[in-house]
């Protein structure tokens, strides 16, 4: 076989490869939809701690540029509601943190997944701390679970049921 018997073989299948992977974005599927009334079912969780104690429900809305969480949480005869917004195009949003501490956050999809890295100040004066909460649905949309890893400790699992 010569180069150029070679060559043309090869460009009809470039270019068919070119092609697909040119137009997979166009083809892409639509991030889940996180929207819904949500409770936590601690039973289901993984290192949750006290975290284990607390009553949740939580409410999304969702639009194709902003994720809305409002929650509810219940803890030792004490209720504390929060609001969270995450931007979808990945812009910094400062939020309020579960213990009150605020941080940025910055939202970004991987694949079905929410991926948001939290940054706040720590107690050390000048220096900062970082978590990651990934957010994800299962595959039949009825439990959304949610994984915060933050350095090198077990991340913590929380697992919700939608609500009807």
């Amino acid at each position: 076989m010569n180069r150029r018997t070679l060559h043309l073989i090869t460009t009809p299948a470039l270019a068919v490869l070119l092609l697909v992977t040119g137009l997979a974005p166009v083809f892409a599927a639509d991030p889940p939809s996180f929207a819904g009334t949500w409770v936590l079912n601690t039973k289901k969780g993984e290192n949750l701690g006290m975290m284990s104690a607390v009553k949740e429900t939580t409410k999304i809305a969702q639009t194709p540029q902003q994720l809305k969480i409002e929650s509810s949480a219940g803890f030792m005869g004490t209720t504390s509601e929060r609001t969270v917004t995450y931007d979808l195009a990945g812009k910094p949003v400062n939020n309020e943190g579960p213990m009150g501490s605020r941080g940025d956050t910055v939202a970004k999809w991987d694949g079905n997944k929410l991926v948001v890295t939290w940054t706040e100040p720590s107690a050390i004066p000048g220096s900062k701390i970082q978590k990651v909460e990934t957010r994800e649905l299962s595959a039949d949309g009825k439990e959304m679970k949610v994984t915060t890893t933050r350095g090198t400790k077990p991340p913590m699992v929380m697992v919700y049921e939608r609500q009807k």
